[in-house]
């Protein structure tokens, strides 16, 4: 733990770093670019459409492309892999299948000591529905994709698990035999004496939340293009990979090469991540293996069912949370028990999501007694990873449900409770519990400006007004630090102190930025953060024209990445908020190197001390005569046109590379105390809300939300940042689920299904700021581009728990769910003809999927007789199908089909087998089937009732069926239309059929059998 003696120390050095820099605007009158809301300089070339994305920038000739084949299961044995037939389709240069990647390549490194096995590809076995199970490099995407139809695979299903808790059941199905259990990382920690205070607790409170898996969904996937070098060369890779570089080692380690024969760049622009695109580091694995498979480059883009189904999500946590209070509300202890579900595999840097948070589980209350156990869990889900304010949302929806909580069992107002137990203001800095040093911050006063300036005295009296009147109104509030500047040591929290110590330490924060001036005074910069539209080259602008007295028009910022050419360490990469504290703060020690080489050529030139001399509108002059003055460019030019000029000692040029790291982040020590993150903001959020009794909707009247990011670069850029993020964090509260289907089929495959609030949904919310600047970065700066996703959803959470007088809040909170809590039944849908009950039917319970009752009749014109001929002969029934291919007898009553069947825009080729039984010539059959197809699985059974009529015969029927895979993942509204549109085929062509094989002269040996019986005219 740091000491106070250390800490007075940072907070001397850094102080006099931010004293390094000129206060210009004091000293001639000219203004300062920091601060001010200067407009991006990104947006001109992406408002006209000259953006430079993966996919713009040009490839070699001879480039091939990818297409990803993708497990239909949750969990399954890989049996056999027959690519032929996709080999001899014209066009398909190669099929890369895990037996070329056991040949070329190692599973990827895992964060926790466990024998676990997680390759690039499904090898022997899959565990996720879309885990890639071949690749398929052709000439054109579109040859790739029709070759996935032709590529059969034989699979085994296995048993599947879908949820946390029922994987740690010791019945529960092993995901990874050579584990043995499902639960890879389990871990107990101690801060204080928690049992004793429970002991002493006046009261105790508690409370079990689960937080939903979702994830995001940037305007651009997924994009890769690779290149196996000639000889032994290695990779070379273009991706819209934001980092942590982190990962480059793995990938490096996976390929089996050496870190620098794995070289890595970026493009210019990115459209979006939020966490996501860190996880592309498969992808770029499994594409450096494709090319070399092929002998060419190859290109790759995710589409964005693709993204959906198998792309990173963050993880669904369950969380059970006590609290040992007070009378009045005061916490003495705190015990957690959190369940983390990652997913198939303990991707890296899973469990990032845990231990990120871990030295902050007291949040922004003075608690000094914890208790907490770690589960980390694994189930047939797609693996987890750093969604936006990772760890963040999952931690503060049980944190601060349970101080509402504690004033509804206490009686006491949420406000008051929460402000009894925040940390007080001469505090700081704050070392908490378990390790995480807190800079800066003034929460008594953050409260009482967003009361006063949120106007929480009119929300109040609204409450009161519309509870009068008999409606549901609530007010939340949600108190948040927010981490910023990830201390690369803290995943390995998830070790134990042996484990660590054999492994050796882990810890700092490295940020590198290179400052360059040219022989014509132009400045560039280059950066190790890689931007996904946060507008990082406006604001790196802003620091280095105030360091160096130009306009941000004057310099060129460069934000492209090369690993085998720029200055980067495996912290680098745009995450965990490092932007404004960590990469603009670095830029500016290196701005200033250069402001200092340059003070020291001019001083020699104007005959006055390098101390004395004002950087400034494009000149450099001393402060007491500014009539004594150089251009910028003039001083400039002599480190390369005369370097025989320069002062004695002095090395020409003027380029400067800085690496920097906050000194106060250690690893963790032999306690387990960690300081996770270098600065900490601050989130307080109020929510006043209304829920419709009768629609279910939740409707924000008003959402108040203050930061204390330090000192602000750009508000309107910070300002951009919170509304991003409160806009994701609406989105998890009222909308976004990834869902799963008891067999792990996903079934949020579609904006249909995965709701995704649209400027319609998202109110504007007010926004304030105050300011502690932070004693431990170079510019006082601190994150903000985090903390709404992580204070949004329990804010609106606790205020639907006000307005509703519930306990038990889950989210999203949709309007059937909140039915749900209003003891609320929906009504059942209704149907011509053909009615759909969406859900699992009894019969279907234990399908998993999306899973399909059908029950309905149609009138045919013609008789039982030749209706029941059509349905027992192959080739007439292949007729009828609609999309059949092909229909083979391989048995009495057993056929193979071979079908195709197009939901939206997903068309899935089938390879099925269909068995009829309880056959009653004329009068009916049951029907039961299952097929499987690279987009998924499907199985079923029902009966065919015939009765004749005096038109002909009345088909009734009652059919369930499950779909999983990609085809289940389109969504529940997209399948019942398309189940009505071929049942309506089907039946109108059975009626068709019939008529004609009735006039037929040629008739089968069915219909031949039934004359026989006298059935049959």
């Amino acid at each position: 733990m740091v000491t106070l003696q250390k800490e007075a120390h940072i907070l001397d050095c850094s102080t006099t770093v931010l004293a390094g820099a000129p206060d210009v605007s004091a000293r001639t009158g000219a203004q300062t670019h920091i601060g001010r809301s200067v407009p991006r300089v990104e947006d001109m070339p992406l408002l006209t459409g000259r953006g430079s994305f993966v996919d713009d920038v040009g490839v070699k000739p001879g480039t091939l492309y990818a297409a990803i084949l993708r497990s239909p299961h949750g969990h399954a044995e890989i049996l056999s892999i027959d690519a032929a037939a996709a080999m001899r389709l014209p066009g398909v240069r190669a099929v890369l299948t895990g037996a070329d990647v056991k040949q070329w390549a190692t599973p990827f490194a895992v964060g926790v000591k466990q024998p676990m096995e997680h390759w690039c590809m499904a090898i022997e076995r899959v565990r996720y529905v879309g885990e890639p199970v071949a690749v398929v490099v052709a000439e054109s995407r579109y040859i790739a994709e029709d070759a996935l139809d032709l590529i059969r695979v034989e699979y085994a299903k296995l048993a599947v698990v879908v949820d946390p808790e029922q994987a740690l059941l010791p019945d529960a199905p092993v995901l990874h035999t050579a584990v043995g259990t499902n639960a890879v990382n389990d871990r107990n920690f101690r801060y204080g004496d928690p049992d004793a205070a429970f002991a002493a607790a006046e009261r105790t409170v508690s409370i079990k939340v689960r937080y939903p898996r979702n994830s995001c969904t940037p305007m651009e996937c997924f994009a890769v293009v690779a290149e196996h070098l000639p000889g032994d060369d290695g990779y070379e890779v273009l991706s819209n990979f934001q980092g942590p570089f982190a990962l480059h080692p793995v990938m490096a380690r996976a390929l089996k090469v050496s870190g620098a024969k794995l070289r890595m760049r970026s493009p210019h622009d990115s459209g979006g991540s939020f966490g996501t695109k860190q996880a592309v580091s498969t992808y770029v694995v499994l594409m450096c293996l494709a090319s070399r498979k092929a002998g060419a480059p190859v290109k790759w883009i995710e589409d964005r069912l693709e993204h959906l189904v198998a792309a990173v999500s963050a993880t669904n946590r369950v969380t059970t949370i006590e609290a040992a209070v007070k009378a009045d509300g005061e916490i003495l202890a705190l015990r957690y028990h959190q369940i983390d579900d990652c997913g198939a595999y303990l991707r890296a840097p899973e469990p990032a999501t845990f231990y990120r948070m871990h030295g902050m589980l007291t949040g922004a209350y003075k608690v000094r007694h914890l208790d907490v156990r770690n589960q980390v869990v694994l189930t047939n889900k797609t693996p987890t990873g750093l969604v936006r304010g990772f760890g963040g949302p999952q931690m503060y929806f049980a944190l601060e449900r349970l101080m509402q909580r504690i004033a509804v069992e206490l009686g006491l107002d949420p406000l008051d409770v929460i402000v009894r137990n925040l940390i007080d203001a001469d505090a700081f800095p704050y070392a908490t519990p378990a390790g995480s040093l807190y800079d800066s911050g003034n929460y008594q006063a953050a409260v009482e400006q967003a009361r006063k300036e949120g106007r929480l005295d009119e929300l109040l009296a609204r409450r009161d007004q519309v509870r009068a009147n008999g409606g549901l109104y609530g007010i939340g509030y949600a108190m948040i630090v927010e981490p910023s500047i990830s201390n690369m040591g803290y995943i390995t929290t998830a070790l134990t102190p042996e484990e660590r110590a054999k492994a050796g330490p882990k810890n700092g924060a490295n940020t590198s930025a290179t400052v360059n001036v040219d022989g014509l005074g132009s400045v560039s910069v280059m950066i190790d953060s890689v931007p996904q539209g946060q507008g990082h080259r406006t604001v790196v602008a802003q620091v280095v024209a105030d360091a160096l007295g130009l306009e941000p028009g004057d310099i060129v910022v460069n934000t492209e990445h090369d690993t085998q050419k720029d200055g980067w360490s495996i912290a680098a990469g745009n995450y965990s908020s490092r932007f404004a504290g960590a990469v603009a703060g670095t830029v500016h020690l290196a701005a200033m190197k250069v402001r200092d080489k340059l003070a020291l050529i001019a001083a020699e030139t104007l005959n006055v001390a390098p101390d004395e001399l004002v950087f400034a509108q494009r000149k450099i002059f001393a402060a007491s005569s500014p009539e004594r003055k150089l251009a910028f460019h003039r001083v400039a030019g002599n480190a390369h046109w005369s370097p025989a000029t320069l002062p004695a000692g002095m090395e020409p040029g003027l380029r400067e590379t800085v690496f920097w790291t906050p000194p106060q982040l250690a690893a963790p020590d032999e306690k387990d105390v960690i300081n996770s993150s270098a600065v900490y903001g601050l989130v307080f959020d109020i929510c006043g809300l209304e829920v419709d009794k009768v629609t279910g909707k939740v409707r924000i009247d008003r959402y108040v939300t203050l930061h204390d990011a330090g000192r602000i670069l750009n508000p309107a850029l910070a300002d951009g940042q919170s509304r991003g993020g409160f806009a994701q964090g609406v989105g998890a509260a009222l909308m976004e689920e990834f869902a799963y289907g008891e067999d792990g089929s996903f079934l949020s495959g579609t904006f249909a299904d995965y709701l995704v609030p649209t400027t319609c949904e998202v109110p504007d919310p007010t926004i304030l700021h105050m300011a502690t600047p932070s004693p431990f970065t170079p510019l006082g700066t601190k994150g903000i581009g985090e903390g709404n996703n992580m204070s949004t959803p329990v804010c609106i959470a606790n205020a639907v728990a006000d307005a509703l007088g519930v306990a038990d809040i889950r989210l999203p909170l949709t309007p059937s769910r909140i039915h749900e809590l209003l003891a609320v039944a929906e009504p059942e849908p209704s149907g011509a003809g053909i009615a759909f009950r969406p859900g699992v039917p009894a019969r279907a319970k234990g399908k998993g999927g999306h899973a399909l009752s059908m029950s309905g009749s149609v009138d045919l014109a013609a008789t039982p007789e030749q209706v029941y001929a059509v349905l027992l002969d192959p080739v007439a029934l292949a007729r009828v199908v609609p999309g059949c291919r092909e229909l083979t007898l391989i048995g009495d009553n057993h056929y193979r089909a071979d079908v195709t069947i197009g939901i939206g825009l997903v068309k899935a080729r089938y390879l099925a087998e269909v068995r009829l039984s309880d056959l009653d010539p004329p009068h009916g059959l049951s029907l039961g089937g299952s097929g499987v197809s690279p987009l998924g699985s499907a199985e079923g059974d029902g009966r065919l009732n015939l009765e004749a009529t005096p038109d002909g015969t009345r088909l009734s029927y009652d059919y369930e069926v499950a779909v999983s895979g990609k085809v289940a993942a389109v969504g529940g509204r997209m399948l019942e239309g398309a189940a009505k549109v071929v049942l309506r085929q089907l039946f109108e062509q059975l009626g068709r059929q019939a008529i004609g094989g009735a006039e037929a002269p040629d008739r089968s040996w069915w219909q031949r059998v039934l004359k026989l019986l006298g059935r049959s005219k």
